[in-house]
């Protein structure tokens, strides 16, 4: 495995804004307790960076979805490529999956380290350290929730400069997510997740919308009522822990869309590349909150 790049060569900071860059691996000696030195134990970040910037901009951490079991590509390389052409750099995290052995805290450590090494590249990308959040879809939006109530202000004793940045997201962005791992959970990333008979403790440590506090970062959540696979329930608890919490969000639930519909409208009367309506509204909410112009 290489190693990281972390002083970029002059040609490659020429080239800081084509995207994506190569993907960057997590750790430079392999990755804590992997079980191999395949690709799928090799945890990553891809980033898409806007072009023509000239100030820092707001970057975004994707965790795709796929039940814990997969990557969904649309709900990665799609949302940053997006992203990049609204001005905002969206860095796609390969994380470690329950088919390959890995089990929690697996995800969650690659999680908080993603956030803490793109926060550590904010001079070579290009991107605003006090302006990065995370984004996930489905069982993505469930690690991205397990981020936004389960991080640390990094470790500041820690010789390696990247566990010494914060792993707090500054806002997180969920779309038709798994948030629960009780009642109204999504049975195969629990599987996936937590294993086949988890304790109580781990399903209610899990279950993040109980573990909201008032220093959860602020939230953009969507959902759809037609939505078979993952609950809108998921949504609108999470919503109410906030609200409760006094956390600030923004909740759409839109009523037409199967799961795991992305940037596209899906299937019932959507035109050859339209895009959701959540786009447009998770623009003017960023925008209303200073994290996008």
């Amino acid at each position: 495995m290489r190693t990281l790049p972390y002083l970029l060569s002059l040609s490659a900071t020429l080239m800081i804004h084509a995207a994506p860059l190569p993907a960057l691996p997590l750790y430079e000696n392999g990755a804590p307790d992997a079980l191999g030195t395949a690709e799928k134990d090799i945890p990553t970040l891809t980033a898409y960076l806007p072009q023509g910037s000239t100030s820092p901009t707001t970057a975004i951490l994707i965790c795709p979805g796929g039940g814990y079991g997969g990557l969904a590509e649309h709900e990665g390389a799609g949302y940053a490529t997006w992203l990049a052409e609204q001005g905002i750099a969206g860095v796609v995290l390969k994380y470690r999956l329950g088919p390959s052995g890995y089990k929690h805290p697996t995800m969650l450590n690659d999680a908080a380290r993603g956030m803490r090494l793109m926060r550590s590249q904010a001079k070579a990308w290009n991107i605003d350290p006090k302006r990065c959040g995370v984004m996930g879809s489905s069982a993505g939006g469930h690690l991205a929730t397990t981020l936004l109530t389960h991080f640390d202000e990094g470790k500041t004793g820690n010789k390696n400069v990247i566990e010494q940045q914060s792993s707090r997201p500054d806002f997180g962005i969920l779309c038709y997510a798994v948030i629960t791992m009780s009642d109204n959970t999504h049975a195969g990333s629990r599987k996936n997740l937590l294993g086949d008979n988890p304790s109580p403790e781990l399903i209610e440590n899990l279950s993040n919308e109980k573990q909201v506090t008032k220093d959860t970062p602020p939230c953009f959540i969507w959902h759809t009522w037609e939505d078979q696979a993952v609950k809108v329930e998921n949504s609108l608890e999470f919503a109410s822990a906030l609200r409760k919490a006094g956390v600030k969000f923004d909740l759409h639930i839109y009523q037409k869309g199967p799961h795991g519909i992305g940037l596209s409208v899906g299937k019932n009367g959507a035109k050859a590349g339209e895009v959701h309506p959540w786009a447009s509204d998770l623009l003017v909410w960023l925008r209303q909150n200073q994290w996008a112009k």
